[in-house]
């Protein structure tokens, strides 16, 4: 396996964690009750918990 292959490997291992970590997040927020907070535009926004989607695209934006 070569250096690109590795990488490439090793970039999708990390997707996945950061994907499963989010879910496991939003399961958390709404279980509880609380606001998912964000910045958007600089500004720090409060997501109420039935707003809060479950999935996001790689571009950080939200996916309906």
């Amino acid at each position: 396996m070569d250096n690109n292959e590795e990488l490439r490997e090793l970039r999708e291992q990390v997707s996945l964690g950061l994907k499963e970590a989010y879910r496991k997040m939003v399961e958390f927020k709404k279980r509880n009750n609380s606001p998912l907070i964000v910045s958007r535009n600089g500004k720090v926004v409060a997501i109420p918990p039935d707003e809060i989607l479950p999935t996001t695209n790689a571009r950080n934006e939200y996916v309906p």
